[in-house]
C-alpha cells in the first residue's frame, strides 16, 4: 500500500491534495452527510465538484459508492479523491455585507448552539445556482470555528429561528430531537393566511410526496400508500383574524418540504405571498399593502437538552416587514383581499 492511501485520521487540509486520502470518521463525525463532511475535508472546493466526485463513483465509504445524503457511521472509512480547484471556479466568500447581517441577527449563543434570526430571502446553504447561503456566510464570519453544521433548514423566504451546532455531540442530540425522541423539539411559527380561518384549532395530518413541475421542485399530498409519502403532522390556531385573511400559530411535529405552506393550501387557506402554492388574487392584494415576501416566519424554539434536562427556549418577533402589514390590517388600512381558496 502507498503512504497515500494508509487510512488516517488527520487528512491533508485541501483540495490540492496531490494523492488518495482515506479518512476515518470519528466520534464528532458520526450523523454528518457525507457531502458535507467532504466539503469540510476538502477546503475551498466548490459543492459542485463534491456532487460530481460523489456522483462518479471517485468518492468511498467502506469501500462501496455511496451518495451525497449518507450520513456518516463512526469507523467508516472515506476514500477521497484527488481534486484540482483548476476543474471548477473557486468558491468565492460571501458577501461582508451578508456576513455582518448575520452577525446583528445571532439572537443566542453558547458553547452548543448559535440561533440566528434569519433573514428572509436568504437560503440556509448554497446550492442550485446559489453560491453561498446562511452556513457559508457565517462558516466566513467564524473562520477559526472548528464545526458549524445547519440543525434544521428554513424555506429560503421563511424568517425566524435557525439553529446551528457548534459541536458534532450537540448535532446529534438535537437530531435525536428533530427525529420525536427524548421529549422532541416543539417549533412555532407564525403566518397569514388567505381567508377566515373557519376553526380556533386544527390539527392537519396529511402524506406529501416531492414532485418536478417544469423543472421546479413542488410537494404534493397524496394517499398515504403512495410511494415516496411522507407523513406530515401540524397544529393550526387562529390567533388574529383580519378581512380577507387570518394570522396564524402553527406548531410543526414533523420537518417536511414545504409543510406549512402546502397544508394551508390544502385545506383552502393559502399562506399570503406564496408565489408556488397561494392565489395569485390574495398575493396580489397584499402586495399592495406593501408584502414583498411570504408571510412565514419561524417564531420559536422550545427543548430540554437530553444530557442535561436544561431547558432551552428562543424566540423572535416578527421582521419589521410583516408587522407593517398586520398594523396596516389592525387599523383598517386594508381593504377586504380575496378569500380562502377551495381545498377540503
Amino acid at each position: 500500500m502507498k503512504n497515500s492511501d494508509k487510512p488516517s485520521n488527520k487528512p491533508e487540509r485541501g483540495p490540492s491534495s496531490g494523492g488518495v486520502q482515506h479518512v476515518t470518521a470519528g466520534p464528532e463525525d458520526a450523523g454528518q452527510r457525507i457531502d458535507n463532511f467532504l466539503l469540510r475535508i476538502l477546503k475551498g472546493a466548490p459543492r459542485s465538484l463534491v456532487y460530481r466526485i460523489i456522483r462518479k463513483g471517485e468518492v468511498r465509504v467502506n469501500k462501496g459508492r455511496t451518495k451525497p445524503t449518507y450520513k456518516l457511521v463512526e469507523g467508516d472509512v472515506v476514500r477521497v479523491p484527488p481534486v484540482r480547484l483548476g476543474d471548477d471556479a473557486p468558491s468565492k466568500p460571501p458577501p461582508k455585507g451578508a456576513q455582518e447581517l448575520l452577525g446583528d441577527r445571532i439572537i443566542h449563543e453558547d458553547d452548543r448552539v448559535i440561533v440566528i434570526n434569519k433573514p428572509a430571502g436568504m437560503a440556509v446553504h448554497g446550492g442550485s445556482g446559489l453560491s453561498f447561503g446562511v452556513i457559508e456566510a457565517l462558516r466566513a464570519l467564524r473562520p477559526d470555528a472548528p464545526f458549524l453544521e445547519l440543525v434544521h433548514r428554513l424555506d429560503r423566504e421563511t424568517s425566524g429561528c435557525l439553529i446551528v451546532a457548534k459541536k458534532r455531540s450537540a448535532l446529534r442530540r438535537l437530531h435525536s430531537l428533530l427525529r420525536g425522541e427524548q421529549g422532541g423539539m416543539e417549533k412555532r411559527y407564525l403566518t397569514l393566511v388567505a381567508g377566515s380561518w373557519s376553526y380556533r384549532r386544527e390539527e392537519i395530518r396529511t402524506f406529501q410526496r416531492k414532485i418536478e413541475q417544469g423543472g421546479e421542485r413542488m410537494v404534493r399530498v397524496v394517499e398515504p400508500d403512495t410511494p415516496g409519502a411522507k407523513e406530515a403532522l401540524s397544529r393550526f390556531k387562529a390567533v388574529d383574524y383580519y378581512p380577507g385573511s387570518t394570522l396564524m400559530q402553527v406548531e410543526i411535529d414533523t420537518g417536511r418540504t414545504h409543510q406549512i405552506r402546502v397544508q394551508a393550501a390544502h385545506v383552502g387557506h393559502p399562506v399570503i405571498g406564496d408565489d408556488k402554492y397561494g392565489n395569485p388574487e390574495a398575493n396580489e392584494h397584499f402586495r399592495k399593502l406593501g408584502l414583498k415576501r411570504l408571510f412565514l416566519h419561524a417564531m420559536a424554539l422550545s427543548f430540554v437538552w437530553p444530557d442535561s434536562d436544561e431547558r432551552f427556549d428562543v424566540s423572535v418577533p416578527m421582521d419589521d416587514d410583516l408587522r407593517e402589514v398586520i398594523n396596516k390590517l389592525e387599523s383598517g388600512g386594508g381593504e377586504a383581499g380575496p378569500g380562502r381558496r377551495e381545498g377540503r
